[in-house]
């Protein structure tokens, strides 16, 4: 699966993921009135707000780039409508041919990271039929219960012939606390980083991924010279301060090897000055006019 998300990136000439977490208040006033004339003031007239949100911004830029990212916290906030929402919207991205990467963090051990894992990568056999629940092609997940809560994962991403992105440098403030911590001299993301390529396998792009936050380059350097053919997950880009400029060495020999997330810089785009002019009428393509902004200041990273 990694192999074919390069791929795409190549094809669309876009290292991008739009992250697809709808906030309320990113919703314009007509479709979220809309919903409440149909459904009341109810988690299922937030969910359907959301559903018709996210249709209109994959249309908007399913052209553009190879991938999209729901975060399923965004969804779950509305109870079984939201994880509708969450599981229709997977459904209409790959109808578009976008691939899908669940932003799911999960990360338990046993027969319970096993199931999270069977939920949103994998099937269940009920009788003689196999169901998919989510059914997402790559999803993202915490290692700090060790090898017990990721190889579950690992294993069913091989049968299904999908991904993980394993958490490793994340790009929130207090990352530090616990990832920057020195054992023996080497931060603990770097012991993380060292399992992402004791776990994965495949050529050119190995299964496992790794999540390095644009907001630490010096760190993402040095993971990159840890990992060549891993491809990593770049939050932290835009809105939390991360620029083009600065992932030239999360870059790999090839040029290739990420996949950087954007998510209210898009998916809320019209409601920044630079978009403003589009209007709530216009906020699928203020986030297909921010999606052209994005690649071309990410050419910045390989100039």
């Amino acid at each position: 699966m990694m192999n074919r998300l390069m791929e795409e990136v190549k094809k669309k000439e876009a290292p991008i993921v739009v992250g697809l977490d709808p906030n309320l208040s990113f919703i314009p006033s007509k479709i979220m009135n809309n919903a409440i004339a149909e459904y009341g003031e109810t988690p299922d007239a937030a969910a359907e707000a959301v559903s018709e949100f996210n249709r209109a911004l994959i249309d908007a830029v399913a052209d553009l780039v190879p991938a999209v990212k729901p975060q399923i916290a965004m969804y779950e906030q509305f109870g079984i409508p939201g994880l509708l929402a969450f599981q229709n919207t997977i459904v209409y991205a790959k109808e578009k041919g976008l691939i899908v990467i669940g932003d799911i963090k999960r990360g338990d051990i046993g027969s319970t990271s096993e199931a999270y894992a069977r939920a949103h990568l994998g099937k269940i056999m009920i009788g003689n039929a196999a169901f998919s629940a989510f059914d997402e092609d790559i999803v993202t997940v915490n290692p700090y219960l060790g090898s017990d809560g990721v190889l579950p994962f690992v294993k069913i991403a091989k049968e299904e012939k999908k991904g993980i992105f394993v958490l490793v440098k994340t790009s929130n403030p207090s990352s530090g606390e616990f990832q920057d911590r020195e054992i023996d001299g080497r931060p603990l993301y770097m012991y993380v980083a060292d399992k992402v390529k004791e776990w994965g396998e495949g050529e050119p792009y190995s299964n496992v991924g790794a999540v390095v936050g644009a907001t630490y380059p010096e760190e993402g350097k040095r993971i990159r010279e840890c990992l060549p053919n891993t491809v990593f997950l770049i939050p932290g880009y835009g809105a939390q301060g991360g620029k083009g400029k600065d992932l030239k060495e999360y870059f790999d020999k090839d040029g290739l090897g990420v996949i950087v997330n954007s998510s209210r810089g898009i998916i809320a785009a019209y409601k920044q000055e630079a978009y403003a002019s589009y209007g709530e009428d216009g906020f699928a393509d203020a986030a297909r006019a921010a999606v052209l902004a994005m690649k071309e200041d990410l050419k910045e990273a390989l100039s």
